[in-house]
């Protein structure tokens, strides 16, 4: 089955300041400021949720189909992407506009200065290029306007494709209508532990009421695993898998979801799906960054039956 993969394609510029921020900041001065900061390093990093979660299912041997808009300097990102087994050939790229930016320097006591330009962004229309869903089976529709993500699912509806959502960052925007535009008739609606309570807060629902309109929900936990929710079904908890370093915290959503999405694809049921999302998941959470993890068929396949073996006969799997 093939997936189509939707949603942000970001180019991250990682920096590292020395000092602290809070040494630059004079009080007669924070009327009117003005900072200047010389940094370590600079690690330029390929990240957004639609290009993590493609290049997941790219490892995974899977050659999703990436929907998005990247910029004018998209050729060395779509390089690596297609190295990776991800087919870009549907990207929309600006003629004028950069790929989507996010830049953050981060200081002496992890104190964070970040901004975000969404460049090519702007111009990601919906649902996609005409022809985009020839061959799809399953679309993972990644955060995006309002008005997009709502087109994207209605898209999804008329054609009866199954549909996981991921609303991360646009809950406040979308406010109960958009939910409701995007979330009704999806297969399954996949958040963070923080994500959730935005969404129940943005737009007054309860968690039943939100179980109503989609298949399931699925809530990423970090070290304490997955939760599953049901309309009418009991829930299901699903442990994390552990890793082998402290974490850098880069890139575990977008492999989890990847995982996930290849798991229901082949018709796999939804605890043994999420086992394949944490052990990816572990996979990104040793490596540098978003996209630099790799691993062979095999070690994939011996650290699933490691980990979950381990842990039913410790009778918390």
């Amino acid at each position: 089955m093939r997936i189509a993969v939707t949603g942000p394609i970001v180019i991250d510029n990682l920096m590292t300041f020395p000092g602290r921020f809070t040494h630059q900041l004079l009080p007669a001065q924070l009327k009117h400021l003005s900072l200047s900061f010389l940094v370590d390093d600079l690690e330029v990093r390929y990240g957004g949720v639609a290009a993590n979660v493609a290049y997941g299912l790219g490892r995974l041997g899977r050659r999703p189909l990436l929907l998005g808009a990247a910029g004018r300097d998209f050729g060395d990102y779509r390089e690596r992407l297609e190295e990776a087994g991800v087919d870009t050939s549907l990207v929309r790229v600006s003629a004028e506009l950069a790929t989507a930016r996010y830049t953050s320097t981060t200081d002496a006591d992890r104190n964070r200065i970040t901004s975000f330009h969404p460049g090519a962004l702007a111009e990601d229309v919906s649902p996609g290029p005409p022809g985009w869903a020839a061959g799809v089976g399953l679309v993972f529709l990644g955060p995006a306007g309002a008005e997009v993500m709502a087109a994207r699912a209605a898209e999804c509806r008329r054609l009866g494709l199954p549909y996981l959502v991921d609303v991360a960052g646009r809950t406040a925007e979308l406010g109960a209508a958009g939910a409701e535009a995007v979330l009704t008739g999806a297969d399954c609606l996949v958040t963070n532990r923080r994500e959730r309570g935005l969404l129940l807060e943005h737009t007054g629902w309860t968690a039943e009421e939100v179980l109503h309109r989609v298949g399931s929900w699925v809530t990423t936990l970090g070290p304490e695993g997955v939760w599953i929710d049901y309309p009418d079904e009991p829930s299901l908890a699903v442990p994390a898998a552990p890793i082998s370093r402290l974490p850098d915290g880069a890139g575990a959503g977008g492999a989890f979801r990847a995982g996930f999405l290849a798991g229901r694809a082949d018709g796999l049921p939804d605890d043994a799906s999420a086992r394949l999302g944490c052990v990816l998941a572990a996979y990104a959470l040793e490596s540098a960054g978003s996209q630099d993890y790799l691993f062979t068929a095999e070690a994939f396949q011996d650290r699933l039956t490691e980990t979950y073996l381990t842990a039913t006969e410790a009778g918390i799997g």
